[in-house]
């Protein structure tokens, strides 16, 4: 009774028990589901939720998935190793969105276990990524750095001879050079993110779907808008992102994050109108980046107290029900 009473404190649009389900889970793993359908076909329909925006139907599937996944892994197969790393990679994704870090860094922990067992640097890089933002948010951001660096330069040792290596080593650098910046460390994170827009140029417009780090010469300006905004220069970041676009981007997690990114810094800058309209926009192509992020919630609260007459703030604020 009592972790329902907490879960259901938190503020989040997720339901308490699929939060519960999701941490029972993680004590101790379920027996498998025997679905019919394929792993690999779950756990993409699993990577569309989040897309998307669907948390709570994502959390939902979650003990199932990284059941199978486990039953899957008693093979000691090196790509069930890799299934089973990325189901718990994709766990600690939605969990450190929806704000849930306890649970995140376990799940985090586990997907870099399973990474090293399955050989693969790519899908090693891809969990020490979701750790190093988990720390970050930990507030352990040394950690997070050193983390992340070492990911970056296993990732550089491939060679970078393929598409798939250079879009991992550029979304490294990316990661690197945003926990730099929030960890105050300007020079690594300035010189982290120019070295990332030169390896983006070897990047598509469009990646592939299929691809594990589908990152574009877009997203990395992208972080450049973040990096910008972590160093507190408002101004720096809404100049890099002047020309970003939501049709540049392929999912609705994504176009949804352009917009609360530049909310973000229209509201460092104090520009509460531009904030309200980056933030409806952001709640009209993926409500869940406003309502379930605790970041963008505590904007949405701020500006309902001090701007309530400002256009857009009223739906913002029914919305998240802040």
């Amino acid at each position: 009774m009592r972790r329902r009473t907490l879960l259901a404190a938190a503020g989040l649009a997720a339901p308490a028990q699929l939060l519960i389900g999701v941490d029972d889970a993680l004590a101790i793993t379920p027996a498998p589901t025997g679905s019919a359908v394929p792993l690999d076909a779950r756990l993409s329909q699993a990577r569309a939720l989040f897309d998307v925006g669907k948390h709570a139907d994502l959390l939902e599937a979650l003990p199932g998935l990284l059941a199978d996944a486990h039953h899957g892994a008693r093979s000691r197969d090196d790509l069930a190793h890799a299934r089973l790393s990325a189901c718990y990679s994709l766990a600690a994704q939605v969990l450190t969105k929806i704000g849930r870090y306890d649970q995140a860094r376990l799940t985090a922990d586990r997907a870099t276990v399973y990474a090293d067992l399955s050989g693969s640097p790519l899908v090693a890089a891809a969990a020490a990524r979701e750790l190093s933002i988990v720390l970050r948010h930990q507030d352990q951001g040394g950690a997070a750095q050193r983390l992340i660096l070492d990911a970056a330069n296993k990732v550089e040792a491939t060679g970078l001879k393929t598409p798939a290596q250079a879009a991992a080593y550029a979304q490294m650098l990316c990661t690197t050079s945003y926990t730099a910046a929030r960890a105050g460390d300007r020079d690594q994170a300035q010189a982290m993110i120019r070295e990332a827009s030169q390896a983006a140029r070897r990047l598509p417009q469009q990646a592939p779907s299929t691809r594990l780090f589908p990152l574009t010469p877009a997203a990395v300006v992208l972080y450049e808008v973040g990096v910008h905004w972590a160093l507190g220069d408002a101004g720096a970041a809404l100049h890099a992102g002047r020309e970003l676009r939501a049709s540049q981007f392929p999912t609705a997690e994504r176009k949804g994050r352009m917009h609360t990114d530049l909310g973000r810094a229209w509201w460092q800058w104090g520009k509460a109108e531009q904030t309200a309209d980056e933030l409806l926009s952001a709640l009209r192509v993926s409500p869940g980046e406003v309502r379930d992020r605790p970041a963008i919630r505590k904007i949405v609260g701020d500006l309902s107290r001090r701007h309530p007459r400002v256009s857009g703030v009223r739906e913002l604020a029914a919305a998240t029900g802040v």
